[in-house]
């Protein structure tokens, strides 16, 4: 089928990124939140993300209006039942995208797809408790989403093909490379990131170094452009420790043990660059290390 309206439950950090690229790629947008202010804030982050793209020529000033006016918002999850589309971007706990999906359900038309933007829950599962399974799959966004490039497609075990070909068609329209991935848990990017952002939390932990010398060596001796603390503080260390928990869970190996030091954080509240404490205190004019 044609995909021409995208519905995005959440307006988070994610669904702000994912409501930009389908606007400024043509697609008509309708996002919902459980908060009117975090709508209300996404569209004024949308304009003045558009509006940095216009400074450096990358689209025109026309793009920028006419993304704006393909976006709209709604306080009321079930709305966005008429889309061709729906992106689950929700926070990263189970139950909640199980809760948003069993509300949807009753609104969607027939031919609507579901995906979910989780960076590591079972698709299949999710699928599972949907009467589309055949209609649902991963569709992993990388944040900042307007910048990289990267989709991670997930097919669960019983979505379809026409589903997975239309999918490839909007990531291509879009202007991004997909990347398939089997549903495993935290699928290709996270499977292999995350173990290495909480090794760097055990080698803080140990006393191996301090975090800005964990930060430089894999900066300078790695040739990362972030350093894997200050990557853990700009994700969330929520979202960290929630993904190390899925594949310790579902893996059932003790290399992936989130480490001591990173749920103590968690248990802080410091989560990083969004509460302005992580691995970093971002309260003053610079960041500086908390250890």
């Amino acid at each position: 089928m044609a995909i021409t309206s995208v519905g995005i439950v959440g307006a988070g950090q994610m669904g702000n990124g994912i409501a930009h690229v389908f606007a400024l790629a043509g697609f008509d947008v309708l996002m919902t939140d459980i908060s009117q202010d975090a709508l209300a804030k996404t569209v004024r982050l949308v304009d003045q993300n558009l509006d940095r793209q216009v400074s450096r020529g990358k689209i025109t000033d026309e793009d920028r209006k006419a993304a704006l006016g393909r976006i709209r918002t709604t306080p009321k999850l079930t709305d966005l039942g008429r889309c061709d589309l729906i992106i689950e971007a929700a926070t990263e706990r189970e139950s909640v995208k199980q809760a948003i999906f069993d509300e949807l359900l009753p609104h969607l038309r027939p031919e609507t797809i579901l995906t979910s933007n989780t960076s590591s829950i079972s698709i299949t599962r999710l699928a599972s408790r949907t009467d589309r399974p055949e209609k649902f799959m991963g569709f992993h966004f990388m944040n900042p989403v307007p910048v990289m490039q990267l989709v991670e497609l997930i097919r669960g075990i019983a979505t379809d093909d026409a589903t997975y070909q239309t999918l490839l068609k909007v990531v291509d329209k879009l202007g991004k490379t997909a990347a398939s991935a089997e549903d495993f848990p935290a699928f290709i990017v996270n499977r292999i990131l995350m173990p290495m952002i909480n090794e760097a939390v055990y080698t803080l932990y140990e006393g191996v170094g301090n975090v800005t010398s964990i930060d430089e060596s894999l900066k300078l001796g790695a040739n990362h452009p972030m350093g894997p603390l200050e990557l853990a503080d700009f994700i969330g260390l929520d979202t960290c420790l929630a993904i190390m928990n899925v594949l310790h869970e579902g893996l059932a190996d003790t290399k992936y043990r989130p480490c001591p030091l990173l749920t103590k954080y968690v248990e802080a509240g410091w989560l990083g660059r969004k509460t302005r404490r992580g691995f970093y205190d971002y309260r003053g004019a610079k960041p500086v290390p908390t250890r």
